[in-house]
């Protein structure tokens, strides 16, 4: 299928143009809440959350004995919401680290998801079927309600942000500045934390309880490693989760084994990998190639320096010199000779060199910046 025909099946059919929109309304909410997770150092805590919804889930199910979309997600969201609250009463009721804390209640409320699983496959009506494709996600089964139900969590999240923005950004950067402010620290850390939870809930249909913490966490990774600042990350990860969305669909879209939510996870994925090798700031390769700069400067300069001795020995500090004289200096070779030249700090005539009134302050710059150093 080719990307021509690809777009023109999403506006001519409804199951793959519902599943693109709310792949991509999924994508784009994960990222932009998920890059507070990653800033406020919880990157556990999506991988909690999604858990602890599992049991909420087949309890709303023994509830109820209907496979209700709704319904199911409010017993998800309550019990995330209970997850997550014991989360944060554990690290303040306890000596226990946050990750600790989060380890505990993922397995715990795991463990007793996967129980009442069990217990619901063994009962003798069949209303059970399709319980199990909240562990692994199928976007094929998202409807319309559903892509609308992403959009205005989305929009409400968008709101909150922009209402509380200042707010958020002294939580995240400097909570005892924002308390001295008089600034409710508590509520916003509830709030976006149930923001987070409600993000994740609406997910667990699309991508699953397994995968919902790489969907959550991935784009705000990726988009980490292009920008220092909060606004360009968050709207980075917006995109990032977006297009993760948009094109885990159309990939599997393609394929008729491929599952959607778990292929959406791969791209995100692919997306921080190319951030963590070729962001400018922080990507591997443009710090390798920073390393081997500064270590060829560093070589130039050492024979720099060494060239400023030679001169100081005459009161002209133009006056030429054999090159022969640099051939057993460690750090000199005929490139580093070349660059000299080229930055206007030696002249080079014939097999003489001389140093200019440039190249001179230089070495004396070094020199005094390296006594500084040591002081």
């Amino acid at each position: 299928m080719t990307i021509r025909e690809y777009i023109e099946l999403v506006f001519s059919d409804y199951t793959l143009r519902t599943i693109t929109l709310g792949t991509a309304i999924l994508g784009a909410v994960c990222g932009m809440l998920g890059s507070f997770a990653v800033l406020r150092k919880q990157s556990l805590l999506g991988d909690a959350i999604s858990h602890a919804a599992l049991p909420g889930i087949a309890i709303a199910f023994l509830i109820t004995g209907a496979k209700n979309g709704n319904t199911l997600l409010i017993g998800a969201l309550i019990s995330g919401l209970v997850g997550t609250f014991w989360i944060r009463g554990i690290i303040k009721k306890t000596q226990l680290k946050s990750d600790t804390a989060l380890g505990l209640i993922l397995s715990l409320f795991f463990g007793f998801g996967m129980l009442l699983l069990t217990f619901i496959q063994k009962m003798p009506n069949a209303n059970q079927a399709g319980l199990d494709k909240y562990l692994f996600g199928q976007a094929a089964t998202l409807v319309e309600a559903d892509v609308w139900l992403m959009g205005i969590v989305m929009t409400i999240s968008v709101l909150v942000l922009f209402a509380f923005w200042k707010e958020l950004k002294l939580l995240l950067f400097d909570v005892d500045y924002a308390k001295s402010l008089g600034i409710n620290t508590i509520f916003l850390d509830i709030l976006i934390t149930s923001f987070i939870v409600l993000a994740i809930v609406i997910g667990l249909q699309t991508v699953g309880v397994v995968l919902m913490s790489a969907m959550l966490l991935a784009p705000a990774a990726a988009a980490r490693q292009w920008t220092n600042s909060l606004g360009i990350m968050v709207l980075l990860a917006a995109i990032f989760g977006a297009f993760s969305g948009v094109l885990g669909t159309a990939v599997s879209a393609s394929s008729n084994n491929l599952s959607t939510g778990p292929v959406i996870v791969l791209i995100a994925a692919i997306f921080v990998v190319f951030s963590f090798i070729f962001s400018p700031g922080r990507g591997l390769l443009f710090k390798e190639i920073r390393y081997w700069k500064n270590r060829n400067d560093l070589q130039l300069f050492k024979t720099l320096a060494f060239m400023q001795n030679i001169a100081k020995t005459h009161e002209d500090i133009s006056h030429p010199h054999a090159i022969k004289i640099l051939n057993n200096f460690q750090g000199y070779t005929k490139r580093s000779l070349k660059k000299l030249e080229s930055r206007e700090y030696i002249t080079v005539a014939g097999g003489m060199w001389a140093m200019t009134q440039k190249g001179f302050d230089k070495a004396t710059n070094l020199y005094n910046q390296q006594e500084n150093t040591y002081d």
